[in-house]
């Protein structure tokens, strides 16, 4: 891998029949497509993840503050429940902390009418909160199951594979300049005694 890039791809939908499978696929294949990146596929309903917050880290939460903090930068695939994004996506959130820390979060969304527009700006203040920085180039698909075929084709691909190669060079230049500052100077450096 040497200087490539680790993109970690988070899916936001555990639910059964989930259609975020072929939104995450068709993203993890523009990634891989990407010169210069390496992918790690984060998928919440293949953790063993525990029904609740613990005071001790258990192995599947370490496993996972472990592969978000090998990550440069991450990407979200998250759908649109409810005017928000869903629980599952939260809980893998607050399961990390300071991993997130100095490192660039893109979005590609999907869901009905708003394309999952609405979960994503929500995503935005919890990662400022983390410290983490947000990309303001998005993916995004109204009315999603229109725009796939069964195979988890895009019908019409050139819009939404134009708006991906421009999410991804945004991701990259803030992946590469958050990972050299990271270098130079630690985040937490500067922290309050």
């Amino acid at each position: 891998m040497g200087n490539d890039i680790n993109v970690a791809l988070i899916y936001g939908s555990t639910r059964e029949g989930r259609f975020c499978d072929k939104v995450a696929r068709w993203a993890g294949g523009r990634i891989l497509n990407y010169q210069g990146l390496s992918l790690d596929m984060i998928d919440p309903a293949e953790l063993a993840l525990p029904p609740y917050h613990q005071r001790e880290r258990p192995p599947a939460v370490e496993a996972l503050c472990r592969r978000v903090g090998q990550a440069d930068a991450f990407v979200i695939v998250t759908p649109e429940y409810n005017h928000g994004y869903p629980a599952p996506l939260k809980f893998v959130i607050d399961s990390v902390n300071s991993e997130w820390r100095a490192k660039p979060v893109a979005f590609v969304s999907y869901g009905g009418i708003s394309g999952g527009l609405r979960a994503v700006e929500q995503l935005r203040l919890v990662f400022a909160e983390l410290h983490a920085v947000t990309v303001r180039d998005t993916v995004s698909f109204a009315s999603a199951w229109e725009q796939f075929d069964e195979n988890g084709e895009l019908l019409a691909p050139a819009r939404a594979q134009k708006s991906m190669d421009i999410m991804l060079d945004r991701l990259v230049w803030w992946a590469q300049a958050l990972r050299g500052a990271r270098q130079t100077t630690p985040y937490d450096s500067r922290q309050a005694a």
